[in-house]
């Protein structure tokens, strides 16, 4: 059975998630703020997180980033507050959603249930996206039925973005998965690669797109059929 975190001082939203998730079959644990979500996370193999910005002791950036730092699963970070910044911060600590309160549970339920189904896609070492299958064994990607030889980074760049559909990576935490900490160039690296991949795959597939983010970074959305 799946684990999934909420932290929320919010007594009241947590209790009516914890009834909605429980109700679909999930193993529900809360967290009343930042410092009790990071004792759950040490203490439970947890398999998502929905964790709310602002809280006590330790806030929802600080929790995922922390979430970023030791483990692998995603997160959806609530909040109050539906500005841009607010979200950009979220995004560039690493959140994989965002969902801005008040919101309908069965909204986030579609959305927990889409995240866990894209996570289940990192461990595979074949990456679909309708006709067009990256092969991260054989560092291959064949595109209806026709093999394409990618660099090496911009083969790196593409699995990374198809590994977490719809989600916003920022230019900085790319540079720092595909070309490392240690990088002595600048982030327009990121566009520079990123619009070759466009150019090689608009010619050939529409099975997908990578989208730029504005003030962000880019995602890679895949083409509904």
């Amino acid at each position: 059975m799946l684990h999934i975190l909420i932290a929320d001082d919010d007594a009241h939203i947590r209790e009516l998630l914890k009834h909605y998730l429980q109700a679909e079959g999930y193993v529900v644990f809360e967290a009343e703020d930042g410092e009790e979500a990071s004792a759950c996370l040490a203490a439970e193999q947890i398999h998502l997180a929905v964790v709310d910005v602002m809280m006590p002791n330790k806030d929802g950036l600080e929790v995922c980033e922390e979430i970023r730092k030791y483990y692998d699963f995603p997160v959806i970070m609530l909040t109050a507050k539906d500005q841009l910044w607010d979200k950009e911060q979220g995004f560039s600590v690493g959140t994989d959603d965002y969902l801005t309160k008040p919101f309908e549970p069965k909204e986030l339920l579609f959305r927990i249930k889409a995240l866990l189904r894209r996570y289940r896609m990192v461990n595979a070492d074949k990456i679909q996206l309708n006709g067009t299958v990256i092969d991260r064994k054989s560092y291959e990607v064949h595109c209806s039925g026709k093999l394409i030889m990618l660099p090496m980074k911009e083969f790196e760049l593409l699995s990374q973005l198809a590994s977490y559909p719809d989600r916003i990576f920022s230019r900085e935490e790319l540079i720092e998965l595909i070309w490392g900490t240690n990088f002595a160039g600048d982030d327009r690296t990121v566009d520079v690669h990123i619009k070759r991949l466009r150019k090689r795959f608009s010619e050939r597939t529409d099975d997908f797109n990578i989208k730029t983010v504005r003030g962000i970074g880019y995602k890679l959305e895949v083409t509904k059929r």
